[in-house]
């Protein structure tokens, strides 16, 4: 029988209840029990919108399977449902009530219970029902749990009054964040992780009468109040119920202000009574209750007056609201006096724990009881990867970060949080923010401006949203393909990396960090120091990455020159923070071996620190410390002492603030370590004038995804564009010729932009707002016809372009070996075999690295590496058509196989594909000559190099360039390529003439 019949009546559902129910016999005065599952086969094994039970999970062996199985013992019938488990990420499943029918009423019910088989594994199992929303998969999540610590069949009885809002996931979500009861759409349950399990199930049903005191609940509009001393708090009470019907009996809150930091009489006037809702009143009326502070003439820290309520005829607010007297007359608060003094000031007064707790980061969504922001000190939260508020839009942004701001202004010195995210190619987290290529795009336009102008687009929309640190940009230097992270990197050239640093500036503005307080600028974050792109292969030890998070053995002299020299640029262009790598270092002759980063004090406080004079403060990556060998108490000291001043704990915050503290107490961390941690962090608090503004400025919001933004990152996609080869001119395309379009990333979004993209990994699709490649080309105007396989037809066509690549992923999840490869997959082969047998084709690689493509090289007239161009592909369409020429060059050399990786200019082998430096053009006049021309450029470039005249020095080894690449053409060898990139370092190092002398020699072997 259908769900929706058994829920048709109170009467029939009376009727179709066996005689000797499971559940417990309904009293005279409550309702009968209602059937949600009797799992006889009512209800299908289907997926939404169709009414039924489905599966989920991480990934394809974390879903259970599940059964309908008949067994004598069964509580209900004679079916009950089974399933088997063995979840490794999470997994459970879910009973969706059909979209296409009215959702249910629960509201005159107590709650929900159902048997359970127990096992007695000793596990928590979840138990979510879905509120609101258009359908089961748009819902609110409520969530709680029970424990299996029992055997056989149990009935778990669950009042509605148990459930709380779910804060680190809702799928859809943010409806209103109210338990409504009215508009129920299913249930679902989460399995144990970590065990080969089995379940049993039966007879899920509603029970018992939802009284008004489980109904109707008292809130208040605020948890915390803060308040100038002398001023007058009022707090807000309201009185709400399920379904929004009006009270039936009345309710009464008697409020009294007691306990506390503040004395009452001297900083507050007491008050004491009593407000009455009567019977009838309207849900969500709100009563006023004013508490009075006093003044008086002495500098002191912030106050604390609980208002205790006792509430009678309905349901208590969780929390007692607290008004908070604001800190006042005290030195570190006076913006006047230098950052210097104000942080000594502030130091000196905090307790260790105050100060344990600034050196803490949590997880916004591990702090599912908000109250532990004060409770323990906190000194900053971030976001994660897809770890959004809902909606995600700019308004919940600013106000999820506000609501926790306000959790700080309780404590004692009321020190604000430092908020951080992951914004590393535009404000990424965000649907409908402005996303920008990925660093190694950035790397390929060779444009320091652009690479400004791309930070202060991403500064401006992440601190419209409240957010006021990032943790961008990446500094690694990418040294092998196979690297997950390789587009993070702007290249395999330590001079290139250096070159694009300009985006500290357009991150933070002013070296001097002056700017730092300012609406449209963040704190930036130097990572990974140091060596995260140079990871051997195949030296990873996490799960099953291959080369992320792996052992960078080097020379001193390499370490040197590869990986840490781009550091130095940042710490002189005022790098407020600095996160060290995953990695671990191995220091050829050092004696030490491999060596985890977060553990190597001669890198953090020797080199960075000491030697480079950084005066920032250093954040962990998450969880990296766990990654220290040894138990937590040495990890935690050893990260500490080895430099680091906040961990990113995320989920363990209580854990860590705890054994820091114990470790300061047993003379294993010292105090003046924590002192330099806090002052570090407290520092940047302060430049960032987050004490005299610690809540949201959204008044740039109205710029996020802006017509201007996207210009910016239009141009950047246009730039990035590297022109591999171009033969018979086939690109530019004219708005004239009928274009063939094929292949799987002409028309995704989500491929487009890549990983770190709305979530950690990025996906395929449509997920943000933006203009795909072939909508690009369809608004520059061209005659287009798309066919995604190449299945369509392919006569009567001028050319053809097929835009094929990778799809997205993150970190060492796409470490290739890792699930992962540098080759087109066969679809993406098979549209470029066909497109290109039958006309004059160009192929686009839409991916974070090079795709070996030497293979149909030959058939390809056309080949461009468009990297991940984010959300505007009307930049890539401004290339194809010929609005802008071609003018990026490859950030990273272009293997000919695997075997060859890595490879990287500099080599003494060198034979790739494509060298570094490569890019041809289109649109721009390529200077005509031979020899005698280059050596005239030469003595020009040596000319402009003693002249300190940068500018004509670039435009200069650029002539030399182009023509060197036109007559080498395809025909690029190993005598021609190593000397081509060479070159190009050269010029990046400001070398001219060298950089000319070297193309030269290229031009002579080609």
């Amino acid at each position: 029988m259908r769900r929706t019949a058994l829920l048709a009546s109170a009467a029939l559902l009376t009727g179709l209840l066996p005689l000797a129910s499971a559940g417990a016999a309904a009293g005279a005065d409550e309702p009968a029990p209602v059937p949600v599952d009797a799992f006889e086969g009512e209800v299908p094994f289907a997926n939404p919108p169709a009414d039924g039970i489905f599966t989920w999970g991480s990934d394809t062996d974390d879903p259970p399977q599940l059964a309908l199985t008949a067994r004598a013992d069964a509580p209900e019938g004679a079916k009950v449902l089974t399933g088997s488990y063995d979840i490794s990420g999470y997994g459970g499943f879910t009973h969706d009530f059909a979209s296409g029918l009215p959702a249910h009423d629960w509201s005159t019910h107590k709650g929900i219970r159902f048997w359970w088989d127990g096992q007695n594994n000793a596990k928590k199992i979840a138990f979510e029902i879905k509120d609101g929303g258009a359908n089961g998969e748009a819902s609110e999540l409520w969530t709680t749990s029970f424990t299996d610590d029992f055997t056989g069949w149990k009935q778990i009885e669950i009042p509605f009054t148990d459930f709380t809002y779910r804060t680190d996931y809702q799928p859809v979500g943010g409806i209103d964040q109210v338990l409504g009861l009215t508009q129920m759409w299913g249930y679902a349950v989460t399995l144990p992780v970590g065990l080969k399990g089995k379940f049993a199930m039966d007879d899920v049903e509603l029970y018992g009468k939802a009284d008004q005191s489980l109904r109707a609940s008292v809130t208040t509009d605020s948890a915390v109040y803060p308040v100038k001393e002398g001023g007058t708090a009022a707090v807000k009470v309201s009185v709400a119920t399920t379904g929004a019907a009006p009270i039936d009996e009345p309710v009464t809150v008697a409020y009294e202000s007691a306990g506390g930091t503040a004395e009452s009489g001297t900083d507050y006037t007491p008050v004491k009574g009593e407000v009455t809702f009567p019977a009838g009143t309207a849900s969500g009326t709100s009563r006023t209750i004013q508490v009075p502070t006093l003044k008086d003439k002495s500098a002191e820290s912030a106050e604390t007056i609980p208002l205790k309520l006792t509430v009678a005829g309905a349901k208590a607010p969780t929390e007692t609201p607290q008004v908070v007297i604001d800190a006042h007359g005290l030195p570190y608060l006076d913006p006047k006096l230098p950052v210097q003094k104000r942080v000594a000031d502030l130091v000196s007064r905090m307790s260790l724990e105050e100060k344990a707790g600034q050196m803490t980061q949590a997880e916004r969504g591990a702090v599912t009881t908000q109250g532990d922001i004060a409770t323990y000190d906190l000194g900053s939260l971030l976001s994660g990867g897809g770890s959004t508020p809902t909606p995600n839009t700019p308004e919940a942004w600013a106000k999820m970060i506000d609501a926790f701001q306000l959790r700080a202004q309780a404590t004692r010195f009321q020190i604000p949080l430092i908020y951080g995210v992951d914004a590393v190619h535009g404000h990424n987290n965000l649907v409908g923010a402005t996303i920008m290529p990925h660093n190694i795009g950035i790397g390929a336009t060779r444009d320091p401006q652009l690479a400004q102008k791309t930070g202060s687009v991403t500064a401006s929309e992440v601190r419209a949203t409240g957010i006021p640190w990032d943790f961008a940009p990446c500094l690694c230097v990418t040294r092998d393909e196979r690297w997950g992270r390789s587009y993070e990197s702007f290249g395999e050239d330590p001079a290139l990396v250096k070159s694009m640093e300009t985006i500290i500036q357009g991150l933070q503005g002013a070296a001097s960090g002056k700017d730092l307080k300012d609406d449209d600028k963040v704190l930036a974050t130097a990572k990974h120091f140091v060596g995260d792109g140079g990871t051997v292969y195949g030296s990873s030890t996490t799960g099953s990455y291959t080369i992320d998070q792996g052992v960078t053995k080097v020379t001193r002299q390499q370490l040197e020159a590869i990986h840490l020299s781009p550091y130095q640029t940042a710490v002189d262009r005022g790098i407020g923070s600095v996160m060290p790598s995953y990695s671990s270092l191995d220091i050829v002759g050092d004696g030490q071996g491999p060596v985890k980063m977060h553990a190597r004090a001669d890198m953090i406080n020797g080199v960075l620190k000491d030697r480079m004079g950084f005066d920032g403060f250093v954040i962990s990556d998450w969880a990296a410390i766990d990654q220290i060998p040894g138990d937590y108490a040495s990890d935690v000291r050893t990260s500490i002492n080895a430099g680091l001043d906040m961990i990113m704990v995320p989920y363990a915050y209580k854990d860590f603030r705890t054994t820091l503290i114990d470790e300061v107490k047993a003379g294993r961390v010292s105090e003046s370590r924590v002192n330099d941690a806090v002052s570090r962090i407290l520092t940047q608090k302060f430049k960032l004038g987050l004490f005299e503004k610690p809540y949201a400025d959204t008044s740039g919001a109205a710029q996020i995804g802006s017509t201007a933004h996207r210009a910016v990152a239009r141009q950047a996609a246009a730039e990035s564009q590297v022109l591999l080869k171009n033969a018979n001119g086939v690109l530019p395309l004219k708005k004239s010729q009928k274009v063939y379009v094929a292949g799987s990333n002409a028309d995704d979004l989500g491929n487009q932009t890549g990983g770190w993209t709305l979530t950690w990994q990025g996906s395929s699709g449509k997920h943000t707002d933006g203009t795909t490649i072939l909508e690009g080309m369809r608004k520059a105007g061209g005659d287009v016809t798309y066919s995604k396989d190449a299945s369509a037809p392919t006569s009567g066509y001028d050319v053809g372009v097929v835009v094929v690549g990778e799809t997205p992923y993150a970190e060492g999840v796409g470490d290739v070996g890792n699930g992962n490869d540098l080759d087109l997959t066969a679809a993406d082969k098979a549209a470029v075999d066909k497109v290109c047998a039958a006309m004059k084709c160009a192929v686009l690689i839409v991916s974070g690295r090079p795709q070996l493509i030497g293979d149909r090289l030959s058939a390809v007239d056309s080949l461009v590496a468009s990297w991940l161009p984010g959300t505007e592909g009307d930049g890539v369409a401004d290339v194809l058509y010929g609005k802008r020429p071609f003018t990026g060059q490859l950030p990273v050399t272009w293997p000919k196989s695997e075997s060859q990786l890595p490879i990287n200019v500099g080599d003494t082998s060198y034979d790739p594909q494509f060298p570094y430096g490569w890019g041809l053009t289109t649109l721009t006049k390529v200077p005509q000559g031979g020899s005698a021309t280059l050596k005239g450029l030469e003595i020009a470039a040596r000319i402009a190099e003693k002249a300190g005249s940068a500018e004509a020095g670039r435009a200069l080894v650029t002539k030399a360039r182009l023509l060197v690449q036109q007559k080498i053409g395809s025909a690029i060898t190993a005598a021609t390529a190593k000397p081509f990139a060479d070159a190009d370092h050269l010029l990046l190092t400001g070398d001219y003439a060298a950089a000319v002398a070297k193309l030269t020699e290229a031009y002579r072997a080609g």
